[in-house]
């Protein structure tokens, strides 16, 4: 089709779903198997850092190296293959080696990593393991050699794809610092198979490891909680009256609460959020596998089931707890606001009631001043007029008693209209 447009992410998206394909992995087989991870902040570490370290892996075998910026890798390091991925917290690296050794589970397969280069990777060992993959026509001995291999409290075996293969473990390190699977492959399973096997055991391993570092972490978050909720407790008692306290220190310290609460959630968010996608992945990969029970033993999703899901209960308890704890906390900042906010009201009520009142008098009080005003200023007018008038007056036969009493009327009126006027320009 010519002359169409294409979205510039189409082969991309296209692409992306086949990046990560499915190793392959012709039993007899060994693979060793190591996630690494910063301790601290691993969502945001330096992936040039993990390209970097890998390269130098690469360069102990004169292999080539990736593409800048890539996120996988599958190539040939001497006698073994090599698959490393980067993921958004870890980097796994898994080697698959042909052949098996005379013991199970020794650990010459993990030497290709070397010691020196181990101790220079940027980050922590989340989990490794070794895988012993066999070729197994029916039943006969894998009871015997499972019970040799692994611990029978914690052992889990079973069926898987249509008992194309038996898997077990028991989720134990062993003296070398390693988790150990069992492959028992059928004669007619093939490579891919095989290879897709060995992939789903060791991400169940990476990603129930993820998991588990979130509940030890909700753990510690856990008591953090019980001391907040005690103190929220006894702040939530004050605010419904249960205890005497000040209302204004009341507030500050469920807002100092509610501000602990908060950077509690943001630090705990991201490791919440990872701790349910791991768990989902752990679910997914379980049963894809297809389990079916082997000779009464518990499966591989029963003992995730005992061990596994109460951890994750645990983990989304206190992160609901969390949540809940910053509502209350919110909800009681609230109301105690709000009955800061009504007897602010009530002082703001009664200091009005007092400035009317001051009003009140200070109007009578004027009224009184601008009734003396006026008698004090007719006084004087009415001397005033009896000075200019007085001669004239006594021309007419009018003594001074007389003629005050005939002035001072309307020298008061007078005055009086004036003060009025004054005060209504005033006003």
């Amino acid at each position: 089709m010519t002359g169409i447009q294409e979205h510039p992410l189409r082969f991309a998206v296209a692409n992306e779903l086949h990046a990560r394909p499915f190793p392959q992995a012709e039993a007899p087989c060994r693979a060793a198997f190591l996630a690494l991870k910063p301790a601290r902040n691993a969502a945001r570490r330096d992936r040039d850092a993990d390209l970097d370290h890998l390269k130098a892996l690469l360069d102990r075998y004169a292999a080539p190296h990736p593409e800048e910026g890539a996120t996988h890798y599958f190539g040939k390091i001497g006698k073994y293959h090599l698959k490393w991925e980067s993921h958004t917290e870890f980097v796994t690296y898994t080697i698959f080696g042909d052949g098996l050794s005379e013991t199970p589970f020794e650990a010459r397969t993990f030497a290709v990593f070397p010691e020196d280069w181990l101790e220079a990777a940027p980050g922590v060992r989340v989990t490794s393991a070794l895988i012993r993959v066999e070729v197994q026509e029916g039943d006969d001995g894998i009871r015997e050699k499972l019970a040799d291999w692994f611990v029978p409290e914690s052992l889990a075996v079973s069926r898987v794809l249509d008992d194309a293969a038996v898997i077990g473990a028991d989720f134990r390190i062993d003296p070398a610092g390693h988790m150990r699977f069992a492959v028992f492959s059928r004669p007619r399973t093939g490579a891919r198979r095989v290879g897709r096997v060995i992939q789903r055991l060791c991400e169940i391993e990476t990603y129930k490891a993820m998991a588990m570092i979130g509940f030890f972490r909700s753990k510690e978050l856990s008591g953090k909680l019980t001391r907040l909720d005690e103190r929220l407790s006894a702040l939530t008692g004050e605010l419904s009256g249960e205890g005497p306290g000040d209302t204004e220190s009341t507030l500050r310290q469920l807002l100092q609460v509610s501000g602990e609460l908060e950077d509690l959630s943001t630090a705990a968010s991201f490791r919440f959020g990872a701790t349910g996608a791991y768990e989902t992945i752990v679910n997914q990969r379980l049963q894809v596998l297809r389990e079916t029970r082997f000779n009464g033993r518990q499966t591989f999703a029963e003992f995730m089931m005992r061990r596994f899901d109460p951890a994750m209960r645990t983990v989304a308890s206190t992160r609901g707890r969390l949540e809940a704890m910053s509502a209350r906390a919110l909800r009681s900042s609230d109301l105690l606001r709000t009955r800061v906010d009504v007897q602010l009201s009530r002082e703001n009520k009664v200091l009005l009631e007092s400035m009317d009142r001051r009003a009140d008098l200070q109007l009578r009080l004027q009224k009184t001043v601008e009734g003396l005003s006026v008698v004090a200023i007719s006084y004087y007018a009415v001397n005033l007029v009896l000075n200019l008038t007085g001669p004239l007056g006594l021309q007419l036969g009018l003594d001074k008693p007389l003629q005050a009493a005939v002035v001072t009327p309307p020298v008061l009126l007078a005055v009086w209209f004036l003060v009025s006027r004054i005060r209504k320009k005033m006003e």
